[in-house]
């Protein structure tokens, strides 16, 4: 027995059930603020704020287990269902918004990823499934300075990260489109057409991205069930959309226009190649046709004795001479 009981004291014992992939937590006070180890423990403050890894199997299961969130939020934050949505559940806010992965070493790898929210009056939670730009700029800007009192603050962060790591993104497109228009102005090499394409593509993702925010606040905002304390921001969040959005149809109109003239000077080279062609089809047409007479291997054919080559390359170069000079009379060189 003795042997059988060390045996089993030995044995491997299995590890601990893992918790949920916790990126960061913060507690806010009024006297400041605390990390979060373990998004079961006792609540710090007067709110607390989860980002999550919906990766990991244990976030999906702590969340799915939680007393703390409202099942219709559970639902969202669980949900495959990837599209820009919103629910509100009695005092509960939850939604599914749009924002770019990114890569340890890469800020903007343009596939489009999505953030889910939650909100209730002492516990916010922001879950994802590949890392996204607007997680790092929330979390930077809540241990630099910002301070969360409640859910419409949290919203507001979020949403403003969202909009921060977009709108990086539009300028640096809109700095791209720019120094095409120089380059062209300029006549240095513009971007290939190839280029261009992509840019378009780009900006046609951001829009749809930005109508679909758009959408997700009206929504909110004609929620008869959202609380009183949210509607001011969630109003205020949704003019902010509204003219991000504007900047990505700006920078279109100047992309379009940047194209239409690509598009004009590449007709004006090809008008301009299609009329010296001409020009030198008429110009050489009389030529050819001398060339050809004296060419026939006919009988009583003129200028077989010597220098009938001299003539015929003088009637020739007259022939031309005599087109060219017509052609300019009426008025074909400009």
């Amino acid at each position: 027995m003795d042997q059988f009981a060390q045996a089993n004291s030995a044995a491997p014992r299995p590890a601990p059930a893992t918790g949920p992939g916790l990126i960061w937590g913060i507690d806010f006070h009024p006297e400041g603020r605390r990390d979060v180890e373990n998004c079961s423990s006792p609540h710090q403050g007067v709110v607390r704020w989860l980002h999550l890894n919906l990766a990991d199997h244990g976030t999906r299961l702590w969340i799915a287990n939680t007393e703390e969130l409202p099942p219709a939020a559970r639902e969202v934050l669980l949900s495959q269902d990837v599209h820009q949505r919103a629910l509100v559940d009695r005092e509960t806010v939850a939604c599914v918004l749009h924002d770019f992965e990114r890569d340890f070493d890469v800020r903007d790898t343009g596939r489009v990823g999505a953030v889910r929210v939650a909100l209730t009056s002492k516990l916010i939670v922001t879950a994802r499934v590949h890392p996204i730009g607007s997680a790092d700029i929330a979390k930077r800007r809540l241990t630099e300075s910002e301070a969360i009192d409640g859910p419409a603050r949290a919203l507001d962060l979020m949403v403003s990260a969202i909009l921060e790591n977009i709108g990086r993104v539009i300028g640096g497109i809109s700095a791209e489109v720019q120094a095409a228009e120089d380059a062209l102005v300029e006549e240095r090499l513009p971007p290939s057409g190839r280029r261009l394409l992509e840019i378009r593509r780009r900006l046609a993702q951001l829009h749809r991205l930005l109508e679909g925010m758009q959408g997700v606040f009206r929504r909110l905002e004609t929620d008869h069930d959202l609380p009183p304390e949210i509607l001011p921001t969630v109003e205020k969040l949704s003019q902010r959309v509204q003219g991000v959005d504007g900047d990505t149809l700006s920078v279109q109109g100047q992309l379009r226009q940047l194209r239409d003239e690509l598009n004009l000077q590449s007709n004006q080279r090809i008008n301009q190649n299609l009329y010296l062609l001409s020009v030198m089809t008429a110009l050489l047409l009389p030529t050819t046709l001398v060339t050809g007479i004296f060419g026939m291997n006919t009988g009583d054919l003129p200028l077989r004795g010597h220098g009938g080559t001299l003539v015929a390359t003088l009637i020739s170069t007259g022939a031309a001479l005599a087109t060219y000079l017509f052609l300019k009379k009426q008025g074909f060189f400009r």
